[in-house]
């Protein structure tokens, strides 16, 4: 293809992406790994109303194009044409400060199967911030412009490139700065999470605040403080814009999707929730998924588990019995009899 043939593709694909309400499982670092992906992507897609893509944790790109197994590492997806076992596709998110390094490995990354690369600007841990990445760059928005621009030059122009932001670092005086680095970078569509890296993940989130951004003319994706029903409505009313990302509140109710977009599929009707035994079976798969040990697998689910407390009673039971246990048999057997 000439270069107005791939222009056009690219427009095509995100139109197509787009034509709908976009619903998105978020990147969450140290919990949507790709053994939960894969389990959260096949609830959703069991339900019928499948995840549209879901971001891969960031790639820390720090001092040069990293090898091949480690983008394998953290998208293993890549092996099988960017998509977990439902069918759902992975996008490739990267991390760092460097314009140039990011846009070789976000070209490497496309080399590897990639189908879009989304740019992490959101991330709030300390350790990530201090070695200049993350939500610091947010009090960059030239730096946050080099970034995206350099990748979107880099990358096959039939690749979409996103970002992921927050309304700012310390607070929301760079805002307007934000917006018109996005706004001249080359970026695809935007998500944004609405709070500062200060405001952290402490509710409430300023949905609002995602207003001005619908300004840009790419797709804004709104996130954050998403936990049911009706707070997903009040979002896409206050944001402004009909695409959601869902995050914790897709672990801690990994039907969250199916019950966002109930109202809008009437034939989706008693399909939406997903009951505690119909979750069992998944929370085994998950117990008999792939890891470097047993130990490390039985603090992953138990991390999982103690954010399933906050949408069922039976997890909270079944965690008073078995937060101290370490044999991973006798969790699956309380599993087996946690039903009330």
């Amino acid at each position: 293809m000439n270069h107005n043939q791939q222009l056009q593709a690219r427009q095509n694909t995100i139109n197509q992406l787009f034509i709908n309400p976009v619903r998105l499982l978020a990147p969450m670092e140290g919990l949507t790994d790709p053994l939960m992906r894969q389990i959260l992507t096949q609830i959703a897609s069991d339900l019928g109303r499948p995840y549209d893509w879901s971001v891969s944790e960031f790639i820390r790109i720090t001092q040069h194009v990293l090898p091949a197994h480690v983008f394998y590492k953290y998208v293993p997806e890549l092996h099988h044409d960017a998509k977990t076992a439902s069918g759902t596709p992975i996008h490739v998110q990267l991390l760092g400060s460097e314009a140039q390094l990011m846009a070789e490995n976000a070209a490497y990354a496309c080399e590897l199967g990639a189908p879009a690369i989304d740019i992490n600007f959101g991330c709030p841990a300390k350790t990530v911030n201090s070695h200049r990445g993350g939500s610091v760059l947010l009090d960059e928005p030239e730096v946050m412009y080099e970034i995206i621009s350099a990748v979107r030059k880099a990358v096959p122009l039939h690749i979409p490139v996103s970002a992921k932001i927050r309304l700012g670092y310390t607070d929301t005086s760079k805002m307007d700065d934000i917006r018109e680095a996005i706004a001249s970078s080359g970026a695809d569509w935007l998500t944004i999470h609405a709070r500062t890296k200060t405001q952290g993940y402490k509710p409430p989130a300023y949905w609002d605040k995602i207003q001005s951004f619908n300004a840009l003319s790419i797709p804004v994706i709104a996130n954050g403080e998403i936990w049911n029903a009706e707070q997903a409505q009040q979002c896409m009313v206050q944001s402004g814009t009909k695409h959601l990302m869902l995050g914790r509140g897709a672990v801690t109710r990994p039907d969250l999707i199916a019950q966002v977009d109930n109202d809008s599929h009437k034939e989706m009707k008693n399909t939406t929730t997903l009951s505690w035994e119909d979750l069992i079976a998944h929370q085994i798969k998950f117990l008999e998924g792939a890891a470097k040990s047993e130990v490390i697998l039985v603090g992953r689910y138990k991390q999982w588990l103690a954010m399933l407390t906050k949408g069922y009673v039976e997890a909270q039971i079944l965690w008073n019995s078995i937060k101290r246990e370490k044999n991973k048999a006798v969790i699956i057997s309380a599993l087996h009899a946690s039903i009330l």
